[in-house]
C-alpha cells in the first residue's frame, strides 16, 4: 500500500495504523488518499479500476465525534424494513480517517474476493467498527446513547467472505488461470 497524506494528520503515524490492518491482505497494488475534506465531515471513495481509495476528513469536527453507522440488523413488518442507526464514538481525527479507510478497504476487498459488490455498506461498517472497537476502544451505542452489546452488530463472517483476496491467493488463483 502506497499512502498519500495531505491533511494535518502526521504522516509517519497514520500511515503506521492503516498500514496495520493491510497485511493479511494483497494490498500491494493500492494506492490510499488522506485529504482535507471540502465540507462534509468525512467521505470516502473506493476506485476499483484504478486500487485507490480516497479517504477525506473535516479539517472543523470536533471530537469525540458521534458517526451515525449501518451496523444495525435490518428490521422489517409487513408494509417496510428499517434499520435502526448505532453511533460509533470515534476519539480523534486519526480514529475517524481509520474508519473511512477500513470501510473503503473492505469495499476494495470485496471486488478483490470477486464478490458483488453492490448493496454492501453495513457489511462495511461492521469490518471498521470491529477494529475501532478492538483495538482502539471506540464504543457503539444506540439512538439513546445506551451501549449496543457487541453480538447485537457483529454477526457475520466478514474476513470469510473476503478470504480470496488475502495475499498469495490471488496469485495463486491467477497462475492457476494461466
Amino acid at each position: 500500500m502506497k499512502l498519500h497524506n495531505t491533511t494535518h494528520l502526521d504522516g509517519v503515524e497514520l500511515g503506521g495504523r492503516l498500514g496495520r490492518y493491510t497485511v493479511p491482505w494483497d494490498t500491494d497494488d493500492l494506492e490510499v488518499f488522506v485529504r482535507p475534506s471540502r465540507g462534509a465531515d468525512f467521505s470516502g471513495t473506493c476506485r476499483y479500476d484504478r486500487d485507490r481509495i480516497y479517504v477525506n476528513v473535516g479539517r472543523r469536527v470536533k471530537y469525540p465525534y458521534r458517526m451515525g453507522t449501518n451496523l444495525a440488523r435490518a428490521r422489517s413488518n409487513a408494509r417496510h424494513w428499517w434499520k435502526p442507526t448505532y453511533v460509533i464514538e470515534l476519539a480523534d481525527a486519526y480514529q475517524l480517517a481509520m474508519f473511512v479507510f477500513l470501510h473503503e478497504l473492505y469495499h476494495w476487498l470485496i471486488h478483490r474476493a470477486g464478490r458483488n459488490i453492490r448493496q454492501k455498506e453495513s457489511m462495511c461498517d461492521r469490518f471498521a467498527a470491529r477494529v475501532l472497537v478492538d483495538d482502539w476502544g471506540a464504543t457503539v451505542s444506540d439512538g439513546q446513547k445506551r451501549p449496543v452489546p457487541r453480538t447485537v452488530w457483529d454477526f457475520q463472517d466478514l474476513d470469510g467472505f473476503v478470504v480470496a483476496a488475502r495475499a498469495g491467493r490471488l496469485r495463486a488463483v491467477s497462475a492457476r488461470r494461466k
